[in-house]
This record gives structure tokens, sequence and C-alpha cells, in this order.
């Protein structure tokens, strides 16, 4: 009986051997994946596997790094934020003010030539936490806290002096909430600012 070779032809008539077969159904490395109309790949020892596309699916890209990274980042800031002490918040919010009053009454007495001063308060039955004495009685600058448990002390004297002249000499303001300090201060030639350690005030 004649056995045909794996690159034989097949005779007329005669069915395919195994061997026969699978060389002409074995794909080749070289070749793509097959498509929809030659059929699906053959299982068994003939089936090829794309080792390369496989590598790739495994890994992450680097856009993807880049947005794990932002969100983190994103988080750890909102939790800071959270975590902030509110009485902290409260007590900047109130330097800012107390700035804003100061340098309005400051430029107001250099400008009318008057002897100008402000001064913190003890507890007032109106609510009062400071004043500003000197200044002409029209449109008269607020007089309370935005918080009531805020309070002032002016450091080595009663009250800060804001003009006439331009120079006022250097000093500052103790601010208190809570367990908050804060610390405003000027060397008397530039505006009030928060003082941060040891340095002199942040503009």
């Amino acid at each position: 009986m004649r056995i045909s070779g794996p690159g034989s032809r097949l005779e007329p008539g005669r069915a395919p051997t195994y061997r026969q077969e699978a060389h002409r159904i074995a794909p080749s490395p070289l070749r793509s994946p097959p498509s929809e109309r030659e059929g699906p790949a053959p299982l068994g020892p003939f089936y090829f596997v794309d080792r390369t596309g496989l590598r790739g699916s495994l890994g992450f890209t680097l856009i993807e790094l880049m947005i794990v990274v932002a969100i983190i980042a994103i988080a750890s800031a909102v939790a800071g934020l959270a975590l902030r002490d509110p009485a902290a918040s409260k007590l900047e919010h109130e330097a800012t003010r107390l700035v804003s009053l100061l340098e309005s009454a400051r430029a107001e007495a250099r400008a009318s030539g008057l002897a100008a001063r402000w001064e913190p308060l003890a507890e007032q039955a109106d609510g009062s936490g400071f004043r500003f004495v000197g200044l002409a009685a029209t449109g008269p600058l607020p007089t309370r806290w935005l918080d009531a448990g805020t309070s002032a002390q002016v450091i080595g004297a009663r009250a800060i002096v804001l003009g006439p002249e331009p120079l006022i000499g250097e000093q500052r303001i103790l601010l208190r909430l809570d367990d908050q300090r804060l610390t405003l201060a000027t060397d008397g030639i530039g505006p009030f600012a928060v003082v941060t350690g040891t340095d002199g005030p942040t503009r």
C-alpha cells in the first residue's frame, strides 16, 4: 500500500491522511490570524497565539498612569481642606478684612490730615470689638468682628497709629480665635500684612 507523504498530492478517490490534513490546515507563524471568511483557527497543537499582543494588554499606558496620579493628588487636596481647622480659616478672613479697614482708615487720615488711630475693645454690650478714633463722622467704618469669638491685642501699645504722617512706625496686632493665633504687622512704610514666623510681613 502506498503511503502519501506530507508534500505529496492526494490520489483520486482516496481520503486524506491525518498528516496530510494537518499540513494543509496548519497556519504559518508568519500569517495573520484567520479572518471571518476563512473561519476560526484550528484548535490543538496547530493553534497560533499572538504573544506580542498578549504582552501589550497586560500593562498600563502612560496616560492611564498620569490619570491615576492626578486623581490621587486631587483627593489628597480635598482631604486636606476637609481636615483643616475651621477656626484657622475664619481667623484668616478676619485678618484680611482688618487689613483692608486699617489701610482705608490710614489713607483717609493722610488725606484729611487727621490724627487717627485704631483701638481693640473688650466685650461691649453692642457687640463692638474695635473702633476707629479721630476719623470723620461721615461713613463710619465697621466696629464688629465677623466672628464674635475673635479678639485682638496691640503688641507694645494700646492703639495703632494710622496718621496723618506717612511714616507711622513699626506696629503689630495679635488676633485670636479659639486656639488659633495670627499676627498683622507693618514696618511703618508698607501696608499691614500677615506675619509668618520671625520674618517680616508677607505681601
